[in-house]
């Protein structure tokens, strides 16, 4: 690789940021500063085990040279003591926004795929692509792209008449009625979005609903057909750090703050080896990445559990509350917010939900059960239910019924939940109860009807990208692999969907894989009485791309079956088995051959004519490798 290349000026300018950080920052503008420097110099990771390939794609490590070098820029100007007047300082917020959105941009479209990349190494670049999403909300939310691009481009005194004028016309989003998500209410959902996984399987309703309330992005970008809504987590009072460090905004306590993230904690837990406290997520994503040592002492962890810190979460509660930094919420002062915005008096409504809730506690077994079977029954008609029932305090009570020893208590209460969770906010508040644990119990021993909706639970909540982690460590996979190969065709429906989601997170698909995903999987694709292909590809499009389960796939002779449903297959199926395909032939000569002796051609060439847009991408991408597996063995 000649000296000049991109590459190896994108790791000097990360050398200098390094050396720049050595000295520390001062000033005004230290933290961001530092935030910077740090998140750069992870991404020397990336450039270290790449730089010696063969792959020449100039054009993607050009676009990260040139945010390394505004970065680096910045770095300096920002650290500059000589920076005194008004004007200056006023700039600098709008262009740490610039140069943040350039370089989450330039990772963005960087092509991970055409590189051996570690696991390890594919999670900090995307958890610094999150931070660096969040930290350009901070400094005054989403802008036009062209206007960026242009701002990285202007002179200094040109940046903040771009930044007015982009600000001028940001709109707010509101949460309208979503209706119901009761498996009672399945004969009423018709049009399945695709590339979903159930046919008008619960979690198929969960994620055409949830794709009306907005979208999120994922831990570990996988290019596979869509199947899920997203939790909309940006309500929460625990929003991250850098969003809630606005210029008047109070400073965070450091003990509040997660020694990986930086963020502000919503569910501190401690580390048993060491004592320390991070965030869940966070500290469950570096457990899952292999680490032995914990981040902050570097000492062993011989001991992996995680406890729950309620004091130091009760003290983020109470400061986020003295200091205004509450949670945005469609319920105030006995009003509820409606879908256009206005509001409406619920004293009577809440009073009556109250009374309920109350039921929820009774000793009476009859009590419980019918008030318990009311709850499911409310939250099952309206958002404005969900919302009602929340503020009410039922969500706690009803995770403690999930333990029940009456089977129809347990079932109304998981069903419940699964209804309430549909509307964001709730996801939190169904977390931090800690409701995880006895949902994924009633997966593995409830009744069939508790199991089933247990499954489409884990999938609502599986939304929210750092739940996806927490999921993952709960147990939850095999529990639902067991559901996937032993239940009625619509636990095994939202059982795919669950799995589908959760294994879009890296750290998910081992645990899938070591809890016999593959062959289960497996035995759906060829099994002729199943009516399960379709989910099955989909699992497999998500998994397809981990090391160890390419083997397993191509260990159990699945590639002439897939050669078949590229023939055969539905048009949902011809994109997952292309996509799979893809997955199993890159850099995979064997593979490619067999692929070519097969007769895979033909059926790819009708498929890049008539294919979804999706298909003709990955059929045209076979077609040029097994281009280029002729031409090298003539």
């Amino acid at each position: 690789m000649a000296g000049d290349h991109p590459i190896n000026t994108s790791l000097q300018l990360v050398d200098d940021v390094a050396q720049i950080s050595i000295d520390g920052f001062s000033g005004k503008f230290k933290k961001d500063c530092t935030d910077l420097a740090r998140r750069i110099t992870v991404l020397g990771h990336l450039l270290e085990e790449i730089k010696d390939s063969n792959v020449h794609l100039s054009s993607c490590f050009s676009d990260l040279s040139v945010a390394l070098q505004a970065s680096k820029q910045l770095l300096l100007t920002a650290n500059d003591t000589k920076i005194h007047s008004d004007v200056a300082v006023q700039k600098m917020p709008f262009r740490f926004q610039c140069v943040t959105w350039k370089l989450e941009k330039a990772l963005g479209s960087f092509p991970y795929d055409h590189f051996d990349i570690s696991e390890e190494v594919l999670e900090q670049v995307e958890l610094v692509r999150a931070q660096l999403r969040r930290a350009t909300e901070r400094y005054g939310g989403p802008l036009n792209s062209n206007l960026l691009s242009r701002a990285l481009s202007q002179p200094l005194d040109k940046e903040i008449d771009l930044l007015h004028s982009a600000t001028s016309g940001i709109g707010t989003l509101h949460i309208e009625n979503i209706g119901n998500i009761d498996h009672e209410v399945r004969p009423k959902v018709r049009h399945v979005p695709r590339g979903s996984v159930p046919d008008g399987s619960t979690c198929t309703k969960i994620v055409q609903e949830s794709k009306r309330v907005g979208n999120s992005s994922k831990l570990l970008e996988v290019d596979v057909p869509e199947i899920s809504g997203s939790a909309r987590e940006d309500d929460s009072p625990f929003k991250s750090h850098e969003e809630r460090q606005k210029p008047n905004s109070p400073v965070i306590p450091t003990e509040f703050l997660c020694p990986i993230s930086l963020d502000l904690m919503r569910d501190p837990v401690i580390v048993a080896a060491t004592g320390q406290t991070y965030e869940r997520s966070y500290i469950q994503q570096w457990i899952d990445g292999g680490h032995t040592t914990c981040p902050k002492t570097q000492q062993q962890l011989h001991n992996l559990t995680l406890t729950p810190n309620y004091a130091l979460r009760n003290l983020i509660i109470d400061w986020c509350a003295k200091n205004n930094i509450e949670q945005p919420s469609a319920f105030a002062n006995r009003k509820i917010k409606k879908s256009d915005g206005s509001f409406r008096y619920v004293s009577r409504e809440i009073a009556a939900i109250e009374a309920i809730v109350r039921n929820l506690s009774s000793r009476s077994v009859d009590d419980c059960r019918a008030a318990v079977a009311e709850i499911r029954s409310l939250s099952r008609r309206s958002t404005e239910n969900r919302i009602l029932i929340s503020e009410a305090g039922a969500i706690p009570v009803l995770v403690k019924l999930l333990t029940s020893e009456d089977r129809q208590i347990q079932e109304n209460s998981v069903t419940a939940i699964l209804n309430l969770s549909i509307f964001d906010d709730n996801k939190g508040i169904i977390m931090l109860a800690d409701a995880i644990p006895s949902i994924v119990q009633v997966l593995r021993a409830g009744s069939t009807e508790a199991r089933e909706n247990a499954a489409a639970t884990i999938f609502s909540l599986s939304l929210g990208d750092e739940n996806k982690i927490i999921i993952g460590a709960s147990g939850a996979i095999p529990a639902l692999i067991d559901l996937l190969l032993t239940g009625n065709i619509r636990g095994k429906k939202d059982a795919a969907s669950a799995l589908f989601n959760l294994c879009m997170y890296q750290g998910n698909k081992g645990r899938a894989l070591r809890a016999g995903i593959i062959p289960a999987l497996l035995k759906m694709l060829t099994d002729s009485s199943s009516c399960m292909v379709d989910e099955a590809l989909a699992v497999l499009s998500v998994l397809a791309n981990h090391k160890e389960a390419k083997a397993a796939i191509s260990r159990g002779s699945t590639i002439p079956v897939l050669i078949d449903l590229l023939r055969t297959g539905l048009p949902r199926s011809k994109e997952n088995t292309a996509a799979i395909l893809l997955s199993l032939c890159k850099r995979d000569s064997e593979n490619l051959a067999c692929l070519c002796r097969l007769g895979a051609v033909v059926p790819l060439t009708e498929l890049v004519k008539s294919g979804t847009e999706r298909a003709k991408r990955k059929a045209t991408s076979l077609l040029e490798y097994l281009r280029k597996s002729q031409q090298h063995s003539n």
